[in-house]
């Protein structure tokens, strides 16, 4: 079971970037597919991306499609996350979730899924 830590949050005008970093422990990151969820004030926490074992593919919501990005560096136990032209609805806590996979291909979405979470870090983007 690995352990998750966020970082790179942070206040930021609309418009801005930010990027994230979750760092993993344990010596078996490259088993887990690494993901992220948000939690804005008053409501529930949702799916933002999500990324494979092998890092060839990812997932995205909708509503940041084309302006977040998930990457990983499984030499370093890292995944990023960039996120571009932030919108003031994007105002939340990230969480850095990971879930054990057997399969490089194999990714998730839903947040009963993932089994190890962070503590979050909070971003806020001002309008």
């Amino acid at each position: 079971q690995v352990q998750v830590v966020e970082s790179g949050g942070g206040l930021v005008p609309a418009g801005g970037s930010l990027r994230l970093s979750c760092a993993a422990s344990g010596r078996t990151f490259e088993s887990y597919a690494m993901g992220w969820f948000r939690q804005a004030p008053g409501k529930e926490r949702e799916f933002v991306t999500v990324i494979t074992w092998s890092g060839r593919t990812t997932y995205y919501a909708d509503s940041v499609k084309g302006r977040f990005t998930i990457s990983r560096v499984n030499a370093k136990n890292t995944v990023y996350l960039q996120m571009n032209s932030l919108k003031p609805e994007d105002t939340a806590v990230y969480y850095c979730a990971a879930r054990r996979v057997m399969s490089s291909g194999s990714y998730y979405t839903r947040e009963a899924d993932f089994s190890s979470w962070g503590q979050g870090t909070q971003v806020t983007v001002s309008s």
